[in-house]
């Protein structure tokens, strides 16, 4: 069995992009349901919602950030959860 010649990265590029990405995605999910917290906390009183029902709303464009971050991932090999190129 022979060694390959495919060039790869060093372990330590690796582990430090994957941390990059890790934590661009974290922050813009956190931001994303905190964002849509807040706008579901000012709908509450005029549409009649429950708080938790403001907090499920915000869960899923949570989810939905998160959703987005990692189809940015799959799209584009970068160190950034951003669909814009070059982010």
């Amino acid at each position: 069995m022979t060694v390959s010649e495919f060039p790869l990265p060093a372990t330590q590029t690796v582990i430090k992009g994957a941390k990059t990405y890790a934590r661009d995605l974290a922050e813009r999910v956190a931001a994303t349901f905190l964002q849509a917290f807040v706008g579901g906390l000012v709908l509450t009183q005029p549409f009649d919602l429950a708080m938790w029902q403001a907090a499920a709303v915000a869960g899923i464009a949570a989810a939905g950030s998160l959703l987005k971050g990692l189809v940015a991932r799959w799209r584009d090999v970068t160190n950034s959860a951003s669909l814009a190129k070059g982010v």
